[in-house]
């Protein structure tokens, strides 16, 4: 993009904890966006980091003005999202994780978009990357819709209208209107804020020409802890939003119900017990064995394990989650509306 004065301001914000493996490199691939350097800032808010990543961008910063260091003594993103907000000083604030490494025209396609599209919110697909066997698996199990579902934004190839988008750049004003995010929300505060946005009659857009590369989790531990919060937090806001539930979001908490079911026939010695099972069994294998074909046979051994641990997780999780926040209320219109 050439400089100009009609060429909008931007604040990148990037909520930081723990994050000195990845931080450096994001930072980078930010520093060297295509956008003139004069028309953006990079703000990064520090959720009191007990490593080195704090230390990391200080050093960064000291050769480059474009960083700014806040601090977030709560740790919770999405207050870390509402100080970058109040601190930014670009009238488009564009999200972006610490594992991410943004494409040089990450911010100018960002730009682009939410000016000549009737979208308040335009989002790229996250690329998932892995960096050793077990995360590379990881990866290929979150490009994949058996994984994850109808959530686009992590595989899709075409550009569309959707529910939610990963990050997101918005214009300053518009997250103003909405109040920024809620700060009761430990995982799953975009999506909470996404749904706000398009009940006031805002749009979000997804396109494969916002692009940037993330980096997984990298044990099945830290995939089941995480997956387990979506499932748990996903509760909070269909209590909180009724008619923002979908389909999608059913099937794990099922899935884990209609397993316990299983086991108690098989201790009945009914064998009616294995269908579920079974069938689940061979769905996992079957794109498990289509992934391999192409990633190398190796991932054979791990991904039906990555499948399940993200099934199950969230499964429990959402059920765990109906402990703290209690049943849904929803009458049959708006399950016959949005169960889709």
């Amino acid at each position: 993009m050439n400089k100009d004065k009609n060429i909008p301001f931007i604040s990148v914000v990037i909520p930081m904890y723990n994050e000195e493996s990845y931080i450096q490199e994001c930072l980078f691939s930010l520093i060297g966006q295509n956008y003139p350097k004069d028309k953006y800032e990079i703000i990064v808010v520090d959720g009191n980091s007990e490593d080195h990543s704090r230390e990391k961008v200080s050093e960064i910063a000291k050769k480059n003005l474009l960083i700014k260091i806040y601090n977030n003594s709560k740790r919770i993103i999405p207050v870390s999202f509402n100080i970058g907000i109040e601190k930014a000083k670009g009238e488009i604030i564009i999200f972006v994780g610490a594992h991410a490494i943004c494409e040089k025209d990450y911010i100018s396609q960002c730009v682009f978009l939410l000016n000549n599209t009737d979208a308040s919110n335009v989002g790229g697909i996250q690329n998932a990357v892995g960096t050793d066997y077990i995360s590379h698996g990881i990866s290929f199990a979150m490009l994949s819709p058996f994984g994850v579902g109808n959530a686009y934004f992590h595989f899709y190839k075409k550009e569309k209208f959707v529910d939610s988008v990963w990050g997101g750049a918005y214009r300053k004003e518009t997250l103003i209107k909405l109040g920024g995010f809620d700060e009761t929300y430990i995982k799953n505060q975009d999506y909470e804020l996404n749904y706000r946005l398009r009940k006031m009659g805002g749009k979000i857009f997804l396109s494969p020409k916002i692009k940037c590369k993330y980096f997984v989790r990298n044990s099945i531990k830290k995939l089941a802890s995480q997956y387990f919060k979506y499932g748990y937090w996903k509760v909070k806001i269909i209590n909180e939003h009724p008619d923002s539930i979908m389909l999608r979001q059913m099937v794990p908490p099922v899935f884990v119900i209609s397993l316990i079911i299983s086991m108690i026939l098989l201790l009945l010695n009914l064998s009616i017990g294995f269908f579920i099972p079974m069938i689940y069994f061979f769905i996992n294998l079957l794109f498990s064995i289509q992934i391999s074909y192409t990633k190398g046979f190796k991932y054979i051994l791990i991904l039906p394990i990555i499948f399940f641990t993200i099934h199950i997780s969230w499964g429990i999780g959402f059920i765990v989650g109906l402990k703290k926040f209690g049943l849904p209320k929803l009458d049959l219109q708006t399950l016959l509306r949005y169960f889709k």
